[in-house]
């Protein structure tokens, strides 16, 4: 599964706009739409930030595992 489905779900669970994470990662609103639909490839450190974020592994987020939880 490619990762864009779930960073829009995790975005619409905690009821933020693209522009809400936009200024949150430091990017525009279009450019956050672009990852959300797929259109771009997200940065390596974007992604590490989105999963901060979201307290969730970036294996989750890459849609490689379903456990949510970061390891520590």
């Amino acid at each position: 599964m490619p990762y864009y489905p779930r960073i829009r779900n995790l975005r619409e669970d905690k009821n933020l706009t693209q522009s809400e994470m936009g200024k949150i990662l430091s990017c525009s609103q279009r450019v956050y739409s672009n990852y959300e639909r797929g259109d771009i490839d997200i940065p390596t450190t974007t992604l590490i930030k989105i999963a901060d974020f979201h307290k969730v592994s970036l294996d989750y987020l890459l849609g490689r595992t379903e456990k949510r939880e970061m390891n520590e």
